[in-house]
């Protein structure tokens, strides 16, 4: 199977995705095209020869307040910074017939591979995340993301996903 990572347009054929979150499901079947369209997200999809969406991930700006940091990461910053920059990996799903493969790995490490590089042009301290639940979460762990005290969301340094390509 020939596969692909690019940016999701109309020639992709999404109606038939089904990854066991209906929230997910719906998204890229029908608002993830507009979201683009309004510079909402961007998003990216895993294709096959026949431009089927197996799997896809979005990116967009996004800050997180600097007390939601832990400490030892916060204190190292200049203190004018309420407000931490950061980039947003907000949905990433495989469908159900192609989960097991690595293909969620493929688009993890796609995914933090256009953060450093979107970083290398805007200041962004980390890529956050907001699992959808405790599998998810397990699954980020497992990459090095780490929970944001007194939140579900999970965050991995710049720094450190630099050092993972270097």
């Amino acid at each position: 199977m020939n596969l692909t990572i690019e940016t999701l347009n109309k020639s992709h054929e999404k109606k038939n995705f089904e990854c066991g979150y209906s929230l997910l499901d719906n998204y890229i079947r029908t608002q993830a095209k507009q979201d683009v369209n309004r510079d909402l997200s961007a998003c990216f999809v895993l294709t096959d020869e026949k431009k089927s969406v197996l799997g896809y991930y979005t990116l967009s700006a996004n800050s997180i307040s600097r007390n939601d940091f832990p400490e030892e990461i916060s204190r190292k910053l200049p203190a004018s910074y309420e407000d931490l920059p950061g980039i947003l990996l907000g949905r990433l799903a495989i469908g159900n017939i192609y989960k097991g493969k690595g293909y969620g790995e493929i688009l993890l490490l796609d995914a933090l591979k256009r953060c450093t590089e979107i970083s290398d042009s805007l200041g962004s301290l980390s890529v956050i995340v907001d699992p959808v639940d405790q599998k998810a979460q397990r699954f980020y762990e497992h990459y090095g993301f780490m929970l944001l005290p007194g939140s579900k969301k999970m965050f991995i340094p710049l720094k450190t996903v630099r050092e993972l390509f270097s």
